[in-house]
């Protein structure tokens, strides 16, 4: 069938059925990538593991997705995405299950391994099957049903987590996707068409190099802060592996044919600039969502349930946000609403830089709301851009490429904001205290019963500093985000006209819609 051809896209009531299995598996992949943080301590006991050991359960899942992501892919176009799909689906709820029997760190860890790679493709090649079977005047539409689930995973992530570890136990956590598993598994059975597939050359070097690069990668950004960086031998040997690994896969990609990454992809200038927005866009507006959690529970002393609610007004951001691009993107050029997304998030950033350890409920969830309404502004607009002048038949690939920027950017910015605040932190300490001496007229005034010689009154004195000094670093971080944030604006330019909705893009690639 032709894609010219009006009859080339699936009725709206089937492509329903395809939608509704792809979001689902592609939200549980999203949902597991934070479901997890907050059932570490309970595992850690359970396993006999130590705090150090039982990361290990994030970081497998992390390099295992690193690794298998772009990966999907030339999988999807050498065996059909159809068959990637539902293999991957089937093995990611089978790793779940697992996961939740584990009784010892070796097993966990090595299903957490399995489901990462299983995992990776669901998320990338959902988007693709999403922009293939919808027409163009509808990719708007598809873009805001997948925005949601990605964005919305890590979000509510943790509050399922909790939620569940609390009320039945930690292993819950993995168990829940084994019901959503089997409902995927058997609608993308019954309802996803299958694509054409070609016998590409597999090219064996240029996907170990990029494997090792970002495995290594991952491995500094997780472990760095943990191992004090570049203090540690682990890291300073891990990061030149991954920088060895990462030029001699530039060197390849870019002298070699049918390579594994393709460079046309990069040839697109919108899938380029797009690509490095998606890396950023990882720092802003995804990176600093477990530091506003930590910074929620710790130094304002709220529970793990009451960040949560706290927390829900960024998700209804998203939400109102996406609802309102649909109809945006059809009179606006997708360029503006991203440069207004842009502007919002840093707004948002720019609220949280002046918030004290006394912030009163109202301003976190104002503050909450026009940071997830600028998120939501961005990431339709940008999808649109980035795939509207990509090639139908690059679009596995592309997909995939895109999701690991995210990814990358999502993981680089939560370890350089870490290393960043924590310089921030120590920085605003040294200078608090410097003024902690009985001359120091400031302190007699706000401290007029403070005992010197008293090792209570100095430890009660101690933990206020390192509050007060926690939280400045926080605001400092804040305020370097909504300059990055700013930054970005200009880089919008060098896109090209942003497609209305119903211009955008070239027809799908090849669907055989009645198999």
């Amino acid at each position: 069938m032709s894609p010219a051809e009006p009859h080339s896209y699936p009725s709206p009531a089937r492509r329903m059925l395809i939608t509704v299995p792809a979001m689902i598996a592609s939200i549980m992949v999203a949902v597991d990538i934070t479901i997890a943080n907050v059932a570490l301590p309970h595992m850690s006991a359970s396993l006999s593991a130590s705090q150090e050991q039982v990361l290990w359960v994030l970081t497998s899942y992390l390099v295992a997705g690193a690794i298998a992501t772009p990966l999907s892919g030339w999988l999807a176009g050498r065996f059909g995405r159809k068959m990637v799909m539902v293999t991957s689906v089937f093995g990611f709820t089978v790793a779940s299950a697992l996961c939740g029997m584990a009784n010892d760190l070796p097993t966990i860890i090595f299903a957490r391994f399995l489901q990462g790679a299983c995992g990776a493709s669901l998320v990338p090649l959902s988007q693709a099957i999403l922009l293939d079977i919808n027409p163009p005047e509808e990719h708007a539409k598809a873009m805001v049903i997948f925005a949601l689930g990605s964005m919305a995973g890590p979000i509510i992530g943790p509050t399922v987590g909790g939620y569940l570890t609390d009320a039945l136990s930690w292993r819950w956590v993995f168990f829940i996707n084994v019901p959503f598993g089997i409902i995927s598994f058997f609608g993308m059975l019954a309802f996803l068409p299958s694509s054409t597939t070609h016998r590409a050359r597999f090219d064996m070097f240029g996907f170990v190099t990029i494997s090792i690069a970002l495995a290594a990668l991952q491995l500094v950004l997780d472990r760095g802060e943990h191992l004090d960086w570049f203090d540690s031998n682990e890291i300073r040997v891990t990061a030149l592996i991954a920088a060895i690994a990462f030029w001699l896969t530039l060197v390849h990609m870019f002298t070699a044919k049918n390579t594994f990454i393709r460079p046309e992809l990069f040839a697109d200038r919108n899938f380029a600039i797009g690509a490095i927005f998606s890396i950023a866009i990882g720092v802003v507006a995804f990176a600093t969502l477990p530091m506003i959690v930590v910074m929620t529970q710790s130094l304002l002393g709220y529970s793990a349930f009451h960040t949560g609610m706290v927390g829900l007004p960024r998700a209804l951001g998203t939400l109102v946000a996406m609802l309102i691009v649909t109809r945006l993107v059809a009179i606006l050029d997708t360029r503006v609403l991203l440069v207004v997304g842009l502007v919002i998030t840093a707004l948002s950033m720019l609220m949280y830089s002046h918030i004290d350890l006394y912030v009163d409920e109202r301003t976190l969830l104002i503050a909450g709301f026009v940071q997830g309404f600028g998120g939501g502004l961005m990431f339709v607009p940008l999808s649109i851009i980035v795939f509207s002048t990509l090639s139908p038949t690059m679009r596995n690939e592309g997909a995939a490429m895109y999701a690991l920027t995210r990814n990358v950017g999502n993981a680089v910015g939560i370890s350089v904001l870490n290393y960043q605040l924590t310089h921030y932190v120590a920085g605003s300490r040294a200078q608090l205290v410097q003024g902690v001496r009985p001359d120091n007229p400031t302190l007699q005034w706000a401290r007029p019963d403070l005992d010197f010689g008293s090792t209570e009154a100095l430890a009660a004195l101690n933990a206020e500093i390192g509050r007060q000094a926690s939280m400045v670093g926080d605001v400092s971080m804040y305020h370097l985000v909504f300059v990055i944030a700013m930054a970005l604006v200009p880089l919008v330019l060098f896109m090209r006209t942003g497609n209305k909705a119903g211009d955008a893009g070239p027809g799908p690639a090849t669907l055989h819609v009645g198999e």
